[in-house]
């Protein structure tokens, strides 16, 4: 067969599109190496303590032991013990806003430089941070405050840290977080672009903005590469939206369209996304206790099927039915992607005719059974690096 385009037309074609083949490596570097806390678990700043972890898991167990029978399936016991017993709490934000509230400075100073010193002991979560109060006119400085006497404090962060920037309502702001984090790291004397932040989404505005456009994807690049997350807040968005407090949930309408339109300004961006709490705590009676633990795993479970594979917890008794869910989503998928991607690998055709961006999310889903504690290595039968290649 012959052919009538020489390499000529290849060098035009890469002259003309060379900008748009820069922007996209800028804008979609693809899925993030290494593994993603499957919650976060925010703790008003002057209540955590160095022990906060251990504490937390101990008041896990204890609850199981109060309120029988378990909320999860027998078979689950062990790993859902194992993993209270060991790690708890996979990411810690120690929260300065709404759970902190208004404090005089020197209270909130005096909370920051404690919360930040009791941090540099080990151990401590894979994943630590804190949520400083918003860049709003009203609460700005007291953000830039908290943010220089903690770092002042912790000394170099942990590996893992991230701020989490509450209330984010227009790009602007995320710029001026941009500005903000350089400044600090020269401060501070902090590598450069090593201050790392999350952007809460809980507000109409930072979702769809006066212009029509998806205000977090233009949030997401203003961002120059700082954003790692972004996290919907379940009450003060449905609040904002005039949905009633009897009806505010992480399955109302508002709360899925709001992450559906999170999630796709995410894709491909390396930022992960994150779902919020519920409010219905397991506590009181065990009538009670069990109802929550029920609403929880089933949100748990709803998230998860949807792709949000990290939410909110607010209290010790959620952790029992957040990892429990969680192993119970991997371990359902377990033999049927690992079948799925056995088959893919070998080139055997089957019953399901499966793209590259398939065998790319059946090794997700085992990557993320594996680093969560669901799945066991030698139950996936695919080692890590082929995962990791994938």
């Amino acid at each position: 067969m012959g052919r009538r385009l020489d390499a000529r037309t290849i060098a035009e074609l890469d002259r003309r599109l060379a900008p748009v083949d820069d922007a996209l490596r800028r804008h979609y570097p693809g899925t993030v190496p290494g593994r993603q806390p499957v919650h976060t678990v925010y703790v008003p700043a002057d209540r955590f303590t160095p022990d906060l972890c251990q504490r937390w898991g101990a008041q896990a167990l204890d609850a199981l032991d109060a309120c029988p029978p378990l909320p999860f399936a027998e078979e689950l016991r062990d790993r859902v013990v194992a993993k209270l017993s060991t790690e708890p709490i996979e990411d810690l934000r120690l929260d300065f806003e709404d759970g902190y509230g208004v404090r005089d400075d020197e209270e909130e100073d005096e909370a920051a430089r404690a919360a930040a010193t009791g941090l540099r002991t080990v151990p401590r979560p894979a994943f630590v941070g804190l949520r400083c109060k918003s860049l709003d006119r009203d609460t700005r400085d007291r953000a830039v405050r908290t943010l220089d006497v903690f770092l002042d404090a912790l000394g170099p962060p942990p590996p893992g840290f991230v701020i989490t920037l509450p209330k984010v309502r227009a790009v602007p702001q995320v710029a001026a977080m941009v500005v903000l984090c350089a400044q600090l790291e020269t401060a501070y004397a902090l590598p450069a672009a090593s201050l790392r932040f999350e952007l809460q989404v809980e507000t109409p505005e930072a979702v769809l903005g006066a212009d029509g456009t998806a205000t977090v994807a233009r949030m997401i690049t203003a961002a120059e590469g700082r954003c790692v997350g972004l996290h919907y807040g379940t009450y003060d968005y449905s609040a904002a939206c005039g949905i009633a407090a009897a009806q505010q949930s992480l399955d109302h309408p508002v709360a899925d369209y709001a992450k559906a339109v999170m999630q796709v300004a995410a894709a491909g961006t390396g930022v992960r996304v994150c779902d919020g709490s519920t409010n219905v705590l397991p506590v009181g009676d065990p009538a009670a206790v069990h109802a929550a633990w029920r609403l929880h795993a089933s949100l748990v479970r709803r998230s998860l099927e949807r792709g949000f594979y990290q939410g909110w917890d607010l209290h010790p008794a959620q952790l029992p039915t957040r990892f429990a869910a969680t192993y119970a989503f991997f371990r359902d998928g377990l033999t049927g992607t690992v079948d799925r991607l056995r088959a893919y690998l070998a080139r055997r055709a089957g019953g399901v005719l499966e793209e590259p961006a398939t065998a790319h999310a059946l090794a997700m889903f085992l990557r993320r059974g594996l680093d969560c504690g669901a799945l066991d290595p030698d139950e996936v039968s695919v080692d890590r690096a082929t995962l990791e290649a994938l």
